[in-house]
């Protein structure tokens, strides 16, 4: 049925597009924006110290450049499309991507599937146009989908989007073909595998009231290909989430984000409600990797965010974060907890702990805790964290920022250990929800209008339930550090 009313959709577009074309003329104008970055970067016992493996303490540099073109073949009229080059590790050349002369599989392949090292990558593609004597815009192709403040959708997808007014915008997204081919066939009674889809239908809406900014919006999410006992997500998205994640077949998503600005105060925040079926029968939690959370069908979570910002003078910023995601209270059953759908990482609020920009979507760099070696939480994902942070304009092309954060569990988390002979995991009596506390700099120095220097970092100190979190037990907790040096040209 999702692949019928896409197909329908798309005829739909093309009888459009080509009525919109024929009733525009003109010469095709292009234009461009882009951004280069490098990062040089030290991570230093992210391990938290774990003596049973290799020492976390890793340097490197990483850049990327990016473009987005933007053809506007007639008025109203435009073909877009965004792509990175030469994006990857200084020092890993274009390496094979199977098999190199050391035996082992090449460079690139450390970003996966993504063609991320020294390679062009198309990221988007697609097409805008206006309904002639509408207020209709209509996109279809390769484009992204995003809600709110990017805590529970964060992704690029091939679909379609309505926006009418410049405020309400009705999307539909082919998120996965069920296996990588075009087969729709469910062939588990034959011992085979389920290749039926999965769809994403979004509805958004954006305004403003007497000086707020708000947006609400709702996502309905199917995943009809989980008779064989894996959904898309997590297990084909070819990086590892946190551990003890339910499967999504079926995902339901409600909320509304704001942003407040009176004089020198912004205030900023969001709350979203998720609920939805885990239809993968997992009666135990099995493997090194601890992929799979046992539940009871049902999954459900939340998260609260909050943002408060002051310009005392206008040197001097204070402001603070208030952050709080749902948790998973029993992970041998009851409810699943579920936090998002799919996202990129481009949440931020601290350095270590959550920041998340991972090479697994959009092809950056691994950074901070949440990276699919560690695999501790990322966005809100059973957190409540509080920030106090201030701003230092020391020039009007150099700032100072610093903050303050502590970082709880919202449900306690258990010591757990992993018996490879039995392949089964363990959890201990022993639990804590003191997840640590996290200090953070950074120095901005705009040198030209469009290029930036920044010097950032930060200090993690784990308490017991981050080690229980990353390793299992709470026997080394050294502080998680990095800092990095990054040089960005915006054009």
């Amino acid at each position: 049925m999702g692949r019928r009313i896409f197909v329908l959709a798309l005829t739909l577009f093309s009888v459009m597009l080509l009525t919109s074309a024929a009733m525009a003329g003109g010469d095709t104008k292009i234009k461009y924006n882009g951004v280069y970055t490098a990062w040089a970067q030290s991570q230093n016992d992210f391990w938290l110290g774990d003596e049973a493996k290799a020492e976390y303490d890793d340097d490197y540099v990483v850049q990327m450049l990016r473009m987005k073109l933007d053809f506007e073949a007639a008025k109203g009229v435009h073909a877009i499309t965004r792509f990175d080059m030469a994006q990857g590790w200084w020092g890993v050349d274009n390496a094979d991507r199977t098999v190199n002369r050391t035996g082992k599989t090449g460079g690139s392949s450390l970003f996966d599937y993504k063609d991320t090292n020294f390679l062009f990558h198309v990221d988007q593609a697609y097409i805008v146009f206006d309904v002639p004597e509408t207020k209709l815009q209509a996109k279809v192709g390769r484009m992204w989908y995003g809600v709110g403040h990017k805590l529970v959708l964060d992704n690029n997808l091939d679909g379609v989007q309505f926006v009418y007014d410049g405020k309400l915008n009705l999307g539909f997204a082919k998120v996965s073909e069920g296996m990588d081919n075009t087969s729709d066939l469910d062939t588990t009674a034959d011992g085979g595998t389920d290749a039926e889809d999965a769809n994403l239908v979004m509805a958004q809406y954006k305004d403003s009231y007497k000086g707020t900014d708000y947006e609400l919006f709702g996502l309905v999410y199917r995943d009809n290909g989980d008779d064989d006992g894996t959904t898309y997500m997590p297990n084909d998205i070819n990086y590892f989430r946190s551990r003890f994640t339910p499967s999504i077949s079926e995902l339901n998503i409600f909320g509304a984000a704001g942003k407040y600005k009176t004089g020198g105060l912004t205030l900023d925040g969001e709350f979203n409600y998720l609920t939805g079926k885990d239809d993968v029968a997992n009666t135990a939690i099995s493997g090194v990797n601890q992929l799979n959370d046992v539940n009871d069908g049902d999954i459900s979570g939340y998260n609260l965010y909050l943002k408060a910002n002051d310009k005392v003078t206008p040197k001097f910023d204070i402001g603070g974060v208030f952050g709080m995601g749902s948790g998973d209270d029993d992970l041998m059953g009851g409810d699943g907890n579920v936090n998002k759908l799919r996202t990129s990482g481009f949440f931020y609020v601290t350095e270590v702990w959550e920041d998340s920009i991972m090479p697994d979507e959009e092809g950056i760099t691994p950074q901070g805790l949440g990276a699919p070696n560690v695999r501790a939480y990322r966005e809100l994902e059973n957190t409540t964290l509080f920030q106090i942070n201030a701003t230092y304009n020391v020039h009007p092309k150099v700032s100072i920022f610093g903050s303050y954060t502590k970082i709880k569990a919202t449900e306690a988390i258990n010591a757990w250990s992993y018996d490879s002979v039995a392949d089964e995991t363990t959890f201990g009596a022993d639990n804590s929800t003191d997840l640590g506390d996290e200090i953070d700099w950074r120095i901005t120095w705009k040198m030209q209008p469009n290029l930036i220097f920044c010097f950032r970092g930060g200090v993690f100190m784990p308490g017991d339930a981050a080690g229980y979190l990353i390793n299992g037990h709470n026997n080394q907790l050294e502080n998680a550090w990095e800092h990095k040096t990054t040089v960005t040209l915006k054009f």
